[in-house]
């Protein structure tokens, strides 16, 4: 660190009409990355004058990626540590992925609907190598999916089937003579399209989707 303030000092000091680049004498000075890597961006296209510490480009290494996930704070709280995650949506196959860290601090966005969120960022480490994930660069958009949860051998229902009875759920079933039974049930974890059936269901069990009003205790169905 002192080095780095000994040389930004001496930087200052340096008259640009002494120093020479390319040994053709006169209007440059050079600066020198601090690591390897690639430019990503660059912020001032044309010569200008700058003031000290403005940044000039932003350099990186793509062959080492990590992906920032924004998830709502709800949801990041059932996050463990080290979770198994699948990162999706970005052109190519699957990729295999893990949580490193859940950031302390999160922050509030605004929703495409207009709805103020509470939002929390984790970052997670990409396990495939980079010949795996040809042209996948800085910026990128992807689909994270993390595993907050795994159970073997669950029995599953739709979320389509569930509805609310009171303070508990509950599923239509297709009973004897073709009639509908109303069924309570406990479920567990859910996803995007299925919720783990606690008690309840037994495996085999024919359940109505979507139910409407007119699906009532005892009314007959038909299958189809």
């Amino acid at each position: 660190m002192r080095r780095r303030e000994r040389e930004s000092a001496q930087a200052r000091l340096d008259d640009p009409e002494s120093v020479t680049s390319n040994g053709n004498g006169g209007c440059c000075i050079t600066v020198e990355s601090p690591v390897n890597g690639e430019i990503l961006t660059i912020h001032h296209e044309s010569e200008a004058v700058v003031a000290a510490g403005t940044p000039l480009v932003e350099i990186g290494d793509p062959t080492e990626l990590e992906v920032v996930a924004e998830l709502l704070s709800a949801d990041a709280v059932r996050v463990p540590s080290d979770a198994d995650a699948r990162i999706e949506g970005w052109g190519g196959p699957p990729l295999e992925a893990r949580v490193r860290r859940i950031e302390p601090t999160g922050f509030t966005k605004v929703s495409a609907l207009g709805i103020e969120e509470q939002r929390v960022r984790t970052i997670l480490d990409l396990l495939a190598p980079p010949e795996d994930r040809p042209g996948l660069g800085h910026g990128y958009r992807v689909t994270a999916r993390i595993t907050i949860e795994r159970h073997e051998d669950a029995l599953l229902v739709p979320l389509g089937a569930l509805f609310r009875q009171g303070a508990d759920w509950a599923v239509f079933v297709a009973g004897a003579e073709n009639k509908a039974a109303l069924r309570t049930v406990e479920v567990g974890a859910r996803d995007a399209r299925n919720a783990v059936v606690l008690s309840g269901l037994s495996e085999g069990e024919q359940v109505i989707m979507h139910p409407s009003d007119r699906i009532t205790e005892g009314v007959e169905i038909t299958l189809r």
